[in-house]
């Protein structure tokens, strides 16, 4: 049977600044009627998680509403950015902020195995710190890879690998930068991902990269207008329909969710600052 998975992504949700609350609970809504096997958050769950711990508490109660299974997996926003990515305002990744964010959404890097697929989940943040766990996840990866057998391999993180192609060397925030991205493709050696789901960049699209799919889940918050970051794909709110069939092979969908518009970050200034 295909397993179904709802990615939502970039929620940014917080109770003393709920811009994005609204959008949330209409895709609530809808994830509610389609009943996916697993709803999987990519990151960016809270507006300030990495600074205002009460933005946590508020984004689990709100996640908690879904009464479905659901995964999470970090943002820069909720335990701050990998210390090798240009700062944006969030700080980087240090033991109590991950701690912190631990205590409220459980494992930052997990696994598990549906017929045709093993599922993983890295948080990206980590990969480019100096943190012990760094390591332990590197070594958590090599032995997801080392006994996967048959199955076809699917690597969930918040940021994209990158753009096109894995040789690439600029430094930003919007990729993982290449130094933990070789690291990273050092522990999946010998078990590459068929498929590489991805949030941050609050756009959809779809790329090919060797034998791997490479798909960005959009957000269900909001875009980010073109004079502040290029068009890679489709900036439109909304979620990813993941079906992952046993013969191992992947689609995958954006679902258009009525009563959750596509806001523009611009219009809200009092969530990050003016745009």
């Amino acid at each position: 049977m295909t397993f179904r998975i709802a990615q939502i992504s970039d929620t940014h949700l917080s109770a003393e600044k709920p811009f994005f609350v609204d959008n949330f609970r209409s895709i609530v809504g809808a994830l509610h009627d389609s009943a996916p096997d697993l709803v999987v958050n990519t990151g960016d769950i809270s507006l300030d998680g990495a600074s205002v711990e009460d933005d946590l508490v508020a984004a689990r109660a709100l996640h908690d509403g879904l009464s479905l299974p659901v995964r999470f997996l970090p943002g820069n926003h909720d335990l701050g950015d990998s210390p090798d990515a240009p700062a944006h305002g969030e700080g980087s990744i240090d033991a109590a902020r991950r701690d912190r964010y631990l205590r409220h959404f459980g494992p930052d890097w997990w696994r598990f195995d549906v017929p045709g697929w093993r599922m993983l989940g890295v948080d990206a943040q980590l990969l480019g710190s100096d943190l012990p766990a760094a390591e332990e996840q590197l070594a958590f990866v090599a032995e997801t890879v080392a006994d996967l057998g048959s199955r076809r391999l699917a690597l969930f993180l918040h940021k994209p690998l990158f753009d096109r192609e894995a040789g690439e060397t600029e430094i930003t925030g919007r990729f993982v930068n290449p130094a933990p991205r070789h690291g990273l493709l050092a522990a999946l050696s010998g078990g590459g991902p068929a498929v590489v789901v991805c949030g941050h960049v609050h756009q959809y699209r779809e790329t090919h990269a060797g034998p791997a799919r490479h798909v960005w889940g959009t957000s269900t918050a909001f875009v980010i207008p073109d004079r502040r970051q290029p068009r890679y794909g489709l900036k439109e709110v909304g979620y990813v329909e993941h079906r992952f069939a046993p013969d191992g092979t992947h689609a995958h969908s954006l679902v258009r969710v009525g009563g959750a518009p596509t806001l523009d970050i611009a219009d809200f200034p009092g969530a990050y600052g003016p745009v």
